[in-house]
């Protein structure tokens, strides 16, 4: 059904990293899920409050929440959506991850008013009247829940929301969740033993986690996360395509919400080449960037000695010597400054963000390394922290 949805009412549906199609798919997903669980709402509530069950009212509520949350969904994708302005140079794309924040606030706080209940229903059970209207009522909601949880995350992935993705994940904790009051209610009907207070107990652990996962997938992009290996790699490869770049370093990735990235990286070029074609070449590969994967992109132009061979090969041997230490860590920036009475080589060393060694002992290590090699060869270090 969305997937048919999409082709007759998004143009050029297929464009996930389009903002406009985004925008649109977020929007269908939002009305959807308010549909959806007003209807599911309003069924388990007839069905809860007929059989007298707690669980199932509360899982009633609970869905009455999830249309809430696909309210505040489907306003934050209206606003992300917004072209950028003067206060907001880079957009409002981020409003996407706050919304899905408030969403996990949303289902974090059912979850504690359903503990509550579930606990005087337990210090107090109450007799049920299960009616086959109940049961199938409860089915229903599972298939319908399960349908919803398949297309946020297929297409939450595919636009790469994390709102949806939250989404997914709450929908396929109401499936336990309504799993669990069918059962207890089953059990009811053929045993008359009564668990519901239990059952909602056990709702309401899982309403819990699912807000606790929905607001640990949204927070961290709004902290600031590292950006997907994969998506790292594949610049790396579209900027080292060009035989003139012999290699990069210090890439950071900025993300001001879904489809409004900004790179920006050092891009090693030989030292004796034209200033202008290498001027002409950062040009043309922010411009390939920016085409391929929707964003902005800054490239600072670095020379270096490409063709003397013997800066090369200390390079080289320097670069072996920091692997051996650690594999995580790497070198740039390497030139070399002979001088009458000692050479300096001096570079930068990179270590990975909460590195276990302080900066200052790993340069340390290094200098004292390279000391035991060449005795004459001092090493100016300059430490960094890896963003990627």
């Amino acid at each position: 059904m969305f997937g048919i949805l999409s082709r007759f009412l998004i143009k050029d549906y297929t464009d996930y990293q389009n903002p406009i199609v985004r925008r649109a798919y977020g929007q269908l997903a939002g009305v959807l899920g308010i549909i959806f669980n007003l209807l599911l709402f309003l069924g388990k509530y007839v069905a809860g409050f007929i059989s007298g069950s707690v669980s199932m009212m509360a899982d009633a509520l609970n869905n009455l929440s999830d249309a809430g949350s696909s309210v505040v969904t489907l306003i934050g994708f209206h606003f992300a959506g917004k072209k950028p302005d003067s206060e907001h140079p880079f957009g409002h794309g981020r409003i996407e991850y706050i919304s899905g924040l408030v969403v996990a606030g949303l289902i974090m706080y059912m979850g504690l008013e359903l503990l509550q209940s579930s606990f005087r229903k337990i210090l107090h059970p109450e007799t049920m009247e299960i009616q086959p209207l109940t049961l199938v009522v409860l089915v229903i909601s599972i298939l319908v829940k399960v349908y919803m949880s398949i297309y946020n995350r297929i297409y939450g992935k595919r636009i790469d929301s994390s709102a949806m993705r939250a989404t997914a994940i709450d929908s396929l904790s109401d499936c336990i969740a309504t799993s669990v009051v069918l059962l207890s209610m089953i059990l009811y009907y053929f045993t008359r033993i009564n668990l519901d207070g239990i059952s909602g107990l056990i709702v309401a652990v899982f309403i819990l986690i699912a807000g606790y996962s929905a607001a640990k997938e949204t927070l961290s992009p709004l902290l600031g996360e590292a950006p997907d290996a994969e998506f790292v790699k594949s610049v790396e490869e579209l900027v080292l395509a060009h035989k003139d770049v012999v290699g990069i370093h210090d890439m950071i990735v900025h993300d001001y919400g879904p489809g409004r990235r900004m790179i920006s990286l050092h891009a090693e070029v030989s030292g004796k080449e034209d200033v202008y074609k290498l001027h002409d070449l950062m040009d043309v590969i922010e411009y390939e960037l920016r085409e391929r994967f929707q964003c902005e992109a800054v490239l600072h132009m670095d020379p270096i000695e490409a063709d003397d061979e013997k800066v090369m090969g200390l390079r080289k041997e320097v670069e072996r010597l920091v692997k051996e230490m650690d594999e995580e860590l790497s070198i740039h920036d390497f030139r070399m400054v002979e001088g009458p009475t000692h050479t300096n080589l001096i570079f930068d060393v990179v270590l990975p963000q909460g590195y276990a060694r302080s900066d200052e002992e790993v340069s340390l290590e290094i200098q004292q390394r390279i000391l035991a090699k060449w005795q004459n060869y001092f090493a100016v270090i300059k430490v960094e922290k890896k963003y990627i």
